[in-house]
């Protein structure tokens, strides 16, 4: 069964117990813990440690296993953190974006020498680093992330695949998913109202209300027997209310559920 879950990047205006508390509420199966320096540090890698014993008490207080963490960038520090903390806390995957910008040689060249060093020095913690395109950066479409493909060979790699972010390139993220999905470890998904380039408000984000055809992305999810996580990623919801963060959580996941049930990827609860 396909798991889905929050990055709790969504609850960022709260602290991670309200957060799991609601997502638990929603319905998901899981969560993606934030670990964004300068957005959101559910997770505080600087002082993870001290963190540990409470933020595993809160997840399994309400039957949230850690499905990821989402660092975000492309810092050898912070990654080996991340790695150490993950380990400890019992988190599987460590989300980046590739950095650099579009289309610049040296920039795509760098940041992927970079993600392939990374990525061998995830595996002795059992950890997968998955990276996904992102717009503007030095891989932002499915011509780049083949690029990287073919040079990273890590085993302990694996591709983010983000719907809205291939959308935004211009493409269609269902047919854009199948060449990369034999190496696609872990899934952020949101909704958009364009082509951007932003995502939009974070009500547009949510799963259904956008001109993202999700349920072809998940039609082709499932065909191609993917079985990693799906992680809701909703970005720019930090001076949003409760209500209103909860109502973006909810609304998606009954999208994406009731797509995946029909598609016979999920059963009832």
């Amino acid at each position: 069964m396909i798991k889905l879950g929050v990055n709790s990047v969504l609850f960022g205006g709260f602290d991670f117990a309200t957060a799991a508390k609601h997502i638990a509420a929603a319905g998901y199966d899981g969560i993606e813990i934030s670990a964004i320096k300068g957005m959101c540090e559910h997770l505080c890698l600087d002082n993870w440690r001290a963190q540990a014993r409470e933020l595993k008490q809160i997840a399994a207080d309400h039957g949230l296993p850690f499905l990821s963490m989402e660092e975000a960038g492309l810092d050898e520090d912070r990654l080996m953190k991340a790695y150490e903390a993950g380990a400890e806390i019992g988190i599987p995957i460590v989300n980046i974006g590739p950095g650099g910008k579009r289309d610049v040689e040296e920039d795509f060249v760098r940041q992927t020498d970079l993600i392939a060093k990374m990525a061998e020095k995830a595996r002795p913690f059992g950890m997968t680093l998955c990276c996904k395109a992102h717009v503007g950066s030095s891989i932002y479409n499915t011509p780049t992330t083949l690029r990287a493909l073919e040079k990273i060979h890590a085993p302990a790699f694996g591709v983010d695949m983000d719907p809205s972010h291939i959308y935004r390139a211009g493409e269609d993220p269902a047919q854009a998913l199948k060449p990369v999905l034999a190496r696609t470890r872990h899934i952020h998904i949101r909704d958009c109202p364009d082509r951007g380039p932003s995502p939009g408000a974070p009500a547009q984000q949510a799963c259904g209300r956008g001109a993202i055809d999700l349920y072809a992305y998940c039609r082709v999810m499932v065909e191609g027997g993917y079985d990693g996580p799906v992680c809701l990623e909703v970005i720019g919801a930090g001076k949003l209310s409760l209500p209103e963060v909860c109502i973006v959580a909810s609304e998606s996941y009954g999208y994406l559920n009731a797509c995946l049930r029909q598609l016979g990827a999920r059963g009832k609860k």
